[in-house]
């Protein structure tokens, strides 16, 4: 097994960083290995902002929680989709691409970049021993984050990423046993299988809640996610996303 392999198989959430800034040439670096992720048809649909206000950080973790970490860690990345350079292209070479750019298809395209080039820069920044923790929480209020982010129409803030040196090990949460994620040449749909698997599932994440907590939490995975999915959050963001430029129908 090489180092990377080993570097993505130990990845954990980290949410307790020292409060030193990375170095502009650790950030540079980052950023660079974010861009060298695959990107369709090479049309590189996203943008990274780096928060370093601390205004704004506050204000940022307030929206996310409140999450604490998204104001103290080495530095908060927030990875957009973004259509705008490409809406200005338009302009410059005379060409309509607004039909193009309001399709499902490029909102996905931006949305998969923008994915793509965050994990290329979460594996850099774990090979070099730091933390990072993703944040989801910055679309509990959208309009409040592109203000504050001053991102125009096109360009859609996704989530954040906070990077920095831990100040505690935290444990591996388990994932899907492999036989439950990969399928071979066909989906399997068979409802026994998929019950059995749950059940599997069940175990070993009640066991892992009763160790993490020496007893006092052994919740399902099932439970949890039955929890979480019953009723929907945010239900703003279609219209805001569509506010912003991009197509959801």
């Amino acid at each position: 097994m090489n180092s990377t392999i080993e570097t993505i198989l130990s990845h954990r959430s980290v949410r307790a960083f020292e409060n030193k800034p990375l170095s502009k040439k650790t950030v540079d670096t980052l950023i660079q290995c974010a861009q060298q992720a695959s990107t369709s048809s090479y049309i590189q649909a996203y943008s990274i902002i780096g928060v370093t206000n601390p205004d704004k950080k506050k204000a940022l973790a307030e929206l996310a929680g409140p999450q604490s970490y998204v104001e103290e860690n080495g530095h908060f990345f927030v990875f957009c989709a973004d259509l705008k350079r490409h809406e200005y292209i338009g302009k410059r070479e005379e060409t309509n691409v607004i039909p193009s750019l309001e399709s499902t298809e490029k909102f996905m395209v931006a949305l998969i970049d923008a994915s793509l080039a965050a994990q290329n820069m979460a594996i850099a920044a774990e090979s070099l021993g730091y933390g990072i923790c993703y944040i989801g929480g910055i679309r509990n209020n959208l309009e409040k984050a592109s203000e504050l982010l001053q991102t125009p129409d096109r360009v859609l803030p996704l989530f954040g990423l906070c990077v920095g040196l831990p100040t505690k090990d935290t444990e591996k949460k388990p994932r899907l046993p492999l036989h439950h994620i990969y399928h071979e040449n066909t989906y399997n749909n068979n409802e026994e299988v998929i019950e059995g698997e749950l059940r599997e599932f069940d175990e070993i994440v009640s066991a892992y809640y009763a160790k993490r907590t020496n007893g006092k939490r052994n919740q399902r995975w099932s439970d949890q996610m039955a929890s979480m999915l019953k009723d929907p959050k945010r239900s703003y963001m279609k219209e805001f996303v569509k506010g912003k430029g991009f197509d959801v129908r």
